[in-house]
């Protein structure tokens, strides 16, 4: 509010007396005014005091005291990770937890997928064939994965089968407890990798790691027999792709040969020998002898 007025003027613009005296009153009216509000404002009723915030905490003091006894009698930790000891010595675990160990069991299933099934050597002996038939992008890398994915469960079906009758089925039926579900049902998969490595790579890893000699193939750690199964399978893949590799290989030399004798050096040996190589592999049934020899190549 402007308390000011022009000398002989009031607020409302008449003008006062000669003397003076409507300013001064106005003057000193405006001062017990400013006085007032002043009053107001550091006056324990007003809003921005702090006798109001000592009242709000007088009325929140009571909910806070209330809340203490349930405070108190919480257990400590979370009630859902708790593992529970049985009379046996056994160890029971949570819902949570085995909701939380199969997640994680999940996260790890690609990469358990490529180390201890057929995985690795038939996407490997796939991508090989499409190479050597000279189709950048047919069959798709999508369609390699997913029939490498189901002739793998195809070939590992005998094992998933004994696994399911030996550990995953009395474990659904809370016959025995996890920890031993989980030894019965490393059980077949040792069995299947240890049929398919190579003892070379087993003293190759058994060396490098310093383990002594192993009495039977019981006594072979999973960290030593995981790593000699991938190289294992890496070497059998490129072992059965060198053997795809080289009738393909013998069209293209025959096709670049003709081309450089007819003088025809600007055209593309690849372009010619596609088609060729593909009406030789349609017409000895390729997908037939792939699919039968990589699932035989398992002795299923």
């Amino acid at each position: 509010m402007n308390c000011e007025a022009r000398q002989g003027e009031s607020p409302s613009g008449e003008r006062g007396p000669p003397g003076g005296e409507g300013v001064l009153g106005y003057k000193v009216n405006c001062e017990a005014r400013q006085r007032e509000l002043r009053s107001k404002r550091g006056s324990p009723g007003g809003e921005g005091a702090p006798g109001c915030q000592v009242k709000r905490l007088m009325v929140c003091l009571p909910l806070l005291l209330g809340c203490l006894p349930m405070l108190a009698s919480a257990e400590p930790g979370l009630a859902a990770l708790k593992v529970e000891a049985g009379e046996d010595g056994s160890e029971t675990y949570t819902v949570s937890i085995q909701v939380l160990m199969f997640m994680t069991a999940l996260s790890l299933l690609p990469a358990a997928l490529m180390m201890m099934t057929s995985f690795t050597r038939i996407v490997i002996v796939l991508a090989i064939l499409r190479q050597a038939l000279g189709t950048q992008s047919s069959p798709s890398n999508q369609v390699i994965i997913g029939l490498s994915l189901f002739l793998s469960l195809f070939i590992m079906m005998p094992v998933f089968d004994q696994v399911y009758e030996d550990a995953l089925g009395p474990y659904l039926e809370e016959e025995m407890p996890a920890r031993e579900a989980l030894q019965r049902a490393a059980l077949p998969f040792r069995g299947f990798m240890l049929e398919q490595t190579r003892d070379d790579d087993l003293m190759l890893f058994s060396s490098i790691s310093g383990a002594r000699e192993f009495e039977s193939a019981d006594d072979v750690p999973f960290s030593l027999l995981m790593p000699a199964f991938v190289t294992s399978e890496l070497k059998t893949a490129f072992q059965i792709g060198f053997l795809i590799l080289i009738p393909f290989l013998v069209i293209d030399l025959v096709v670049a040969t003709l081309l450089m004798s007819m003088g025809m050096m600007m055209l593309s040996p690849m372009i010619v020998s596609l088609p060729f190589k593909i009406m030789l592999f349609v017409l000895i049934d390729g997908w037939s002898l792939i699919m039968g020899t990589l699932a035989a190549s398992f002795s299923v």
